[in-house]
């Protein structure tokens, strides 16, 4: 594993997490409850792993949903428990299934293991919501 595209994969994290703090505008207090709710809710979904990403934008009872996941039943799954949340009106789907490809499960594994192999991400490993998505399509990484 070249120590770039690791170096590559923690900066984007970190320019993901500076971003989602870095939003001044307070939403109105329903759409902080369906906010909560909406993650609680997709956290708990018993096959979203780590090498599926889920992000979402809550507009009033509109929720999108966006990212990827490795299965198709994940990506209903998220747009039925966020559908039952008491507020939302409405679920735009936008979850893109990663295609199965053999090569692609072996990178993915292969950085799994060379990210927590490192003894300052070690900690990130604990835990069943690991904080550090690993999404590859096509053999690549995005």
């Amino acid at each position: 594993m070249k120590p770039k595209l690791l170096l590559r994969l923690v900066g984007c994290v970190l320019l993901m997490a500076f971003t989602a703090s870095a939003q001044n505008e307070l939403p109105p207090r329903s759409e902080v409850r369906i906010i909560r709710e909406v993650r609680h809710e997709l956290l708990m979904l018993p096959y979203f792993g780590v090498f599926d990403y889920i992000a979402y934008k809550v507009d009033g009872g509109r929720v999108t949903l966006l990212g990827q996941v490795l299965r198709p039943s994940l990506k209903s799954d998220a747009e039925n428990v966020v559908k039952h949340i008491e507020g939302v009106e409405r679920v735009d789907n936008q979850l893109e299934i990663l295609p199965p490809s053999p090569q692609d499960d072996q990178l993915r594994m292969s950085l799994f293991r060379t990210i927590y192999k490192y003894p300052s991400l070690e900690r990130y490993e604990l835990g069943v919501q690991k904080p550090i998505r690993i999404i590859v399509r096509n053999g690549t990484s995005i």
